[in-house]
């Protein structure tokens, strides 16, 4: 027997509708490629992002067409978000930062018909143009007065293409599971691999992050998204705003101490979500020029682990609550959220801490387990530790084109690469991605905790961590770090000050000073790299 519910199907256009409707007088704020603060409302993305859907059927889109975006956070950007999916085609966010030959390769897998891009990246598409010559055309995102001179073929401008459409549009209604948006993963190795987010699974995320266990987003908070529409769709920001009709503050190029600084402040943001890179500067910022922030109450921080460092800065100095979450590009991304029991409520600020350098706790959706090397459950005592598997309705069954194969196990349980534990209150901590844990003398050395722990020395502004081969102990640890500037810090003072947070087996066995370290694409460590150019490396324990 079936319930007797009405079966209406979860779309992305009801989002931004339901916004429009509910919240129309709500602002979206952007700092524009072009200079000036674009201001305007919800009503007004939808009836642009309705006038975009009706302009791309009179180019000859049609449903299921892969729509590209080179875009920075802006109102653009999130009119394209719902006026490419909304009418039923897929909107594949590109990461810029990719190498070129990644992005043509990512251009010609996907049959992308269309690209829109901001003016930054003009050059890079005609560098790119004789590798993607099944592109129709490309729309710049700019209007008329801004258009560059450029040797593309099939250039349109943004503003003249709505110019030329009302928004007299009817959202199509289909299958909730059709797809969204497809975003290609920034692996390390072999060529990046695409997801194909569902109407379906959007919508079920966004309600998700908006949940008070989550994110816990609502109409009376400004939401400044450093984490770029083309990381995993801003970790869904632009979708559960609309759901729950908050204010969003869009940085667009900016993105320096700054520049952020400046949104923050001017708009009154009261909840900013970005990568530990992007909170480094605006420390850096605040501490050299004696700023204080009167408004932001909480900050998440993913991408890769939250130094404790900048959690203490953050609550001690500037009062403002970090929340630890962790996801990836499979998961929509958002997996767990590091928010607090009712039990943590007296906690001492130490505790508290240590709790808050973990991951967190499942969000409802996610199913999670570690497993050992056989496949065997392992226990949530905080100790054992072991690959990360989940699984949940918005968690990837298969990669685009079924690259990869069968990603899946006989339970549907998916590996995500990272080795963690879980506590018995459900917590989770990534000790490492599984081809970054260090095995020395039959133990395993988190590379994220001895990281974590030479960032908190003082002068130190970013540190790496690799296993280098070591005749006895099979590997060791390899300490590679850039100072901050003009810092003075010695080897001997990394290590003392590790010994005081390390046991002595995890210290590791030498420190090299370099001036930068490499990243990927999503600003993660590129520890391939690394381990390539230090491989012949000599320890002095050796």
């Amino acid at each position: 027997m079936f319930g007797l519910m009405q079966d209406r199907p979860l779309l992305i256009s009801d989002l931004i509708e339901f916004a429009a409707l509910h919240h129309g007088g709500e602002e979206i704020v952007s700092r524009t490629i072009e200079g000036p603060i674009h201001r305007y409302t919800y009503r007004q993305c939808a009836a642009r992002a309705r006038r975009l859907a009706k302009a791309l059927l009179g180019l000859g889109v049609e449903k299921g067409d892969r729509i590209a975006t080179l875009a920075w956070n802006g109102y653009r950007h999130v009119e394209i978000y719902y006026g490419i999916s909304g009418m039923g085609a897929v909107c594949h966010t590109i990461n810029p930062r990719l190498f070129p030959e990644q992005i043509g390769y990512i251009v010609n897998h996907a049959e992308d018909k269309y690209i829109f891009t901001d003016l930054t990246f003009v050059p890079l598409l005609e560098k790119l143009a004789d590798q993607i010559k099944q592109v129709k055309g490309v729309v710049i995102m700019t209007d008329q007065a801004h258009m560059p001179q450029t040797q593309l073929p099939n250039v349109i401008c943004y503003e003249s293409l709505l110019d030329g459409v009302d928004d007299e549009f009817r959202w199509p209604l289909f299958d909730e599971r059709t797809a969204s948006s497809l975003c290609y993963t920034s692996g390390t190795t072999g060529n990046p691999k695409g997801v194909l987010f569902s109407h379906r699974s959007t919508v079920l995320h966004s309600y998700a992050i908006c949940s008070k266990d989550a994110v816990a987003l609502g109409n009376e908070e400004t939401i400044l998204p450093v984490v770029p529409m083309f990381h995993v769709n801003a970790w869904g920001v632009p979708y559960a705003a609309a759901m729950c009709g908050a204010k969003m503050v869009m940085p667009g190029a900016r993105l320096d101490g700054a520049s952020i600084y400046e949104l923050l402040e001017s708009e009154q943001v009261t909840i900013a979500l970005g990568v530990p890179t992007v909170w480094m500067m605006l420390l850096a910022y605040m501490k050299e020029n004696g700023k204080r922030l009167s408004s932001v109450q909480r900050t998440v921080i993913g991408g890769s682990a939250a130094p404790r460092s900048m959690i203490e800065a953050f609550e001690k100095e500037y009062d403002v609550r970090v929340i630890h979450a962790w996801g990836m590009t499979e998961m929509s991304p958002v997996g767990t959220v590091c928010n607090m029991k009712k039990k943590h409520k007296n906690i001492s600020s130490e505790d508290k801490t240590k709790l808050q350098l973990k991951q967190g706790r499942a969000v409802y959706g996610v199913d999670m387990k570690i497993v050992d090397a056989n496949g065997r459950d392992l226990p949530w005592d905080g100790r054992a530790f072991g690959n990360l598997l989940v699984r949940g309705p918005w968690i990837t069954s298969g990669y685009f084109k079924g690259e990869g194969g069968g990603i899946l196990d006989e339970e549907g349980w998916f590996d995500t690469g990272d080795v963690a534990t879980i506590d018995p209150d459900g917590y989770m901590q990534i000790t490492d991605r599984s081809k970054d844990v260090i095995k020395s003398g039959g133990e395993w050395i988190s590379s994220i905790d001895v990281e974590n722990s030479a960032v908190g020395c003082p002068g130190i502004a970013e540190a790496a961590v690799i296993a280098v081969p070591h005749p006895k102990w099979d590997e060791r640890p390899l300490l590679i770090a850039v100072k901050k500037k003009d810092a003075q810090v010695t080897r001997e003072d990394v290590l003392a000050h590790l010994k005081g947070t390390l046991a002595k087996w995890q210290l590791p066995d030498d420190v090299v000073f370099v001036d930068q370290l490499p990243h990927t694409a999503t600003g993660k460590l590129l520890k391939t790299q690394l381990r390539d150019q230090y491989k012949n490396f000599k320890l002095p324990t050796v």
